[in-house]
């Protein structure tokens, strides 16, 4: 059984858009309408995870299960310093950004730096690798996904 689909007709026209929908839909905590910009199949990647952490997640159901309590430890506010770029293949973009928040545990601050690589076919994500930086999880209250495999 998948994730219904709570967005079905609404998908952005272009990799770029449906990124940009998507961290919209995070910064809204819409983790249920953000699962459902994945394609049944869409695989994540993380290979900087570190041990404990996924480093691959496989069908909208596992991004789905590592999704669900990120809301509950990380509080995002903003994505600054976004860079969308255009590759050849106009299914794929190459992301730079950083996200900044708060942990919610510790009230600490929240701020991550990524690098992320997007394949989306038929306004789905398929692909999904993010680049992120594993020595941010070492703070108490980050560990939303550790241990999920």
């Amino acid at each position: 059984m998948s994730t219904p689909d709570p967005h079905p007709s609404k998908a952005p026209a272009t990799a770029s858009d449906l990124f940009r929908h998507g961290l919209r839909l995070l910064l809204d905590k819409d983790i249920d309408a953000w699962v459902g910009l994945w394609a049944d199949g869409g695989v994540a990647e993380f290979p900087f995870a570190p041990d404990g952490w996924p480093r691959r997640l496989e069908g909208r159901e596992a991004v789905a299960a590592y999704m669900r309590h990120y809301p509950d430890h990380i509080d995002l506010h903003d994505f600054p310093e976004l860079r969308i770029h255009e590759t050849t293949d106009a299914r794929t973009v190459v992301v730079e950004m950083r996200g900044v928040g708060r942990l919610v545990r510790t009230d600490a601050p929240f701020d991550m730096t990524y690098i992320v690589v997007v394949t989306v076919e038929d306004g789905r994500f398929t692909s999904y690798r993010d680049y992120w930086n594993p020595l941010a999880v070492l703070e108490p209250g980050a560990g939303f996904a550790a241990g999920v495999r």
